[in-house]
């Protein structure tokens, strides 16, 4: 009984991330199918984030009366305000590049996010460059590799491999087939988000360390940024009967991404942090690629390319061989920590990065 429950909970950890990564595809995939259907995507981040805030409104007034914070100030406000500009840049950038590509896309530029961090922390001087450095060589091949295949998987499409399901009709298959001469713009509004996201993650974790009640952090982040995603989106989507939300696959995705990237999402990536650490939920990251490809072409009638899969390929090199840098660089710093323990510094950034 006892062997049964120590499987049970080493095996956690990693059914826990599987089903996260896999989420996180299916609420992409949901939004493009409810775009297809004709919503707009200014209207759909609107609206899951201002219910994402509803949910999250319980849960920060609970941590707020049992841990009793420091009173907030114009200075905190103020990054909080910044975090929401940054990190709902992510999401505004995203979500058009998703319209006009595919979660396939997003998910293989995904990956460049670590990659992103680290080059903005090296121009920032956030982090020192050692020539000789094994470690820091390996950051800087990852980083190489892992750009090399996003240029691979936007600019080049290769032959079809893999041909969409019966499950998809043919009319939405010749509208996606069109759509996919904006795929480069698709991916560049993707790296633009993705950059926004690096920016992220730096100013949160600088926020986190200076006030650490993270409830409070995600709350007001996500409370500036819906009002920041609203003023924008009011600006761009005049048209009242845009807003008008009918019955259908468009309520499903903002419901389903509100329950599931605000409050499920977050408590299982909390969780897995402090079981695991942050570089075990790291690793999971390139299992979205995998995720996505295959609801494409089930869920969304996408044919499957040579490039993308060339490309998703080059870019997992690049990342693990970037995470393999941060993993030496840390045990070589602390060398009596394990490298998967947590650590109160790198929690934040990463899980920052998944709750964006």
């Amino acid at each position: 009984m006892m062997g049964l429950q120590s499987y049970v909970k080493e095996a956690a950890p990693f059914a826990a991330m599987i089903f996260i990564e896999t989420g996180e595809v299916g609420m992409t995939t949901l939004t493009k199918a409810a775009m297809n259907n004709g919503m707009s995507n200014f209207v759909y981040v609107v609206y899951y984030n201002a219910l994402g805030v509803l949910i999250l409104f319980p849960y920060f007034l609970f941590q707020k009366h049992r841990n009793k914070p420091p009173p907030l100030t114009l200075a905190l406000l103020w990054r909080f305000f910044l975090l929401g500009l940054l990190g709902k840049s992510l999401v505004m950038f995203g979500y058009v590049g998703i319209d006009y590509s595919s979660p396939t896309l997003a998910a293989a530029l995904g990956n460049l996010t670590p990659i992103f961090t680290f080059l903005l922390a090296i121009i920032f001087r956030l982090e020192k460059i050692k020539i000789r450095s094994a470690t820091t060589g390996a950051k800087v091949v990852g980083t190489v590799v892992a750009v090399a295949g996003a240029l691979i998987v936007t600019l080049y499409r290769g032959p079809a491999i893999a041909f969409a399901t019966a499950l998809y009709s043919h009319s939405n298959q010749w509208k996606l087939g069109l759509s996919y001469s904006n795929w480069m713009l698709g991916g560049l509004y993707l790296a633009i988000g993705y950059v926004f996201g690096a920016a992220w993650s730096i100013a949160q974790a600088a926020t986190v360390k200076e006030y650490p009640e993270q409830a409070t952090v995600i709350f007001y982040y996500c409370l500036f940024g819906t009002i920041q995603c609203a003023i924008v989106s009011l600006l761009i989507e005049r048209n009242p009967s845009t807003w008008i939300l009918s019955p259908g696959i468009g309520i499903a995705a903002i419901v389903y991404s509100a329950i599931f990237g605000t409050a499920i999402r977050y408590c299982v990536i909390t969780w897995c942090l402090n079981e695991k650490g942050p570089l075990f939920v790291s690793l999971f990251k390139p299992l979205g690629m995998i995720v996505s490809l295959v609801g494409g072409i089930i869920f969304l009638g996408d044919a499957l390319y040579l490039g993308s899969v060339v490309g998703a390929i080059v870019i997992a090199l690049g990342f693990y061989t970037v995470m393999w840098g941060q993993a030496k660089e840390k045990d070589i710093i602390v060398p009596n920590v394990c490298v998967l323990e947590s650590s109160t510094e790198t929690t934040p950034l990463l899980l920052g990065t998944r709750d964006v």
